[in-house]
């Protein structure tokens, strides 16, 4: 006779698990609430979206643009200087704009409602948690999101204008003229602004990492070479390609690699007392 079925397990059936996914549900909700209020507001106002913040960074009157001209001429050099950019923006599809419009909505949607995401994932997460954990962990919330929007500003205001200015102007023959299309124009401030922002969490990676022990400093230290290497790949990776945003990332990624250091030091600083 062949052996019987084995029975799924009883666990995955449990009324614990039931109400867990009852408990995610509810927060995956309001998470997608607030999502959608962000969403929408950012499709209502779609003037400020995109004559006051995503095209600014093409002008000369651009904060940071402005900031490099002031830099130049106490430098007394005009070479920093970022003029108007030498290229048009057009649009070459019967709904590109609209489709371009529904986008750009969701990623202000995403990143206006990012910190009530986390907070979400927090609720969700902390029940779980040991009381030691829970102080362990304390203002995480908060961390996360202030590294999130430094992220986004840094991509926003440098690497930006930086990366536009870079392939606006540059020109391999007078008879060509740049005539960017919106799709491009979007996916260069998306990928500056998303990507830093993201890459800016690693502080955050190395701090869970070192408390589930599969970091330490002495790891991180000893690997600190390779990690040059594999923090420029990235900023080349995050960035819109030219050298100048590539160098401007990899900077505070390294700087936030040594911060993560001493992050991962005092994580294990800490459980060593608690074992005393």
């Amino acid at each position: 006779m062949s052996e019987p079925l084995p029975l799924p397990d009883d666990d995955l059936f449990s009324p614990d698990f039931g109400d867990h996914l009852e408990t995610l549900r509810r927060h995956l909700i309001r998470a997608l609430i607030v999502f959608f209020i962000f969403t929408v507001l950012a499709f209502i106002f779609k003037n400020i979206l995109f004559d006051n913040i995503l095209f600014a960074p093409q002008s000369a009157d651009f904060l940071f643009n402005r900031w490099l001209c002031m830099l130049g001429e106490t430098l007394q050099t005009s070479a920093l200087c970022i003029q108007d950019m030498n290229f048009k923006l057009i649009n070459t599809q019967v709904t590109g704009q609209f489709m371009m419009h529904i986008t750009i909505s969701l990623t202000a949607g995403f990143i206006l409602s990012a910190p009530y995401l986390l907070y979400e994932l927090w609720k969700f997460v902390k029940p779980a948690l040991t009381v030691k954990e829970i102080t362990a962990v304390r203002g995480i919330v908060m961390y996360a999101s202030l590294l999130f929007f430094t992220g986004v500003m840094f991509g926003y205001f440098i690497i930006t204008p930086l990366g536009l200015n870079f392939f606006g102007n540059y020109v391999i023959s007078e008879s060509l003229q740049n005539l960017f299309t919106i799709q491009s124009y979007i996916s260069i401030v998306n990928k500056s602004c998303l990507t830093t922002g993201l890459a800016f969490e690693l502080p955050m990676v190395i701090f869970f990492l070192s408390h589930a022990g599969i970091v330490t400093p002495a790891v991180l230290k000893k690997y600190r070479r390779h990690a040059v290497i594999i923090l420029f790949i990235a900023a080349a990776l995050l960035t819109p390609a030219d050298p100048f945003s590539m160098i401007l990332v990899a900077l505070p990624l390294l700087l936030l690699y040594e911060f993560s250091i001493g992050i991962s030091r005092r994580v294990y600083k800490r459980k060593s007392q608690r074992k005393l």
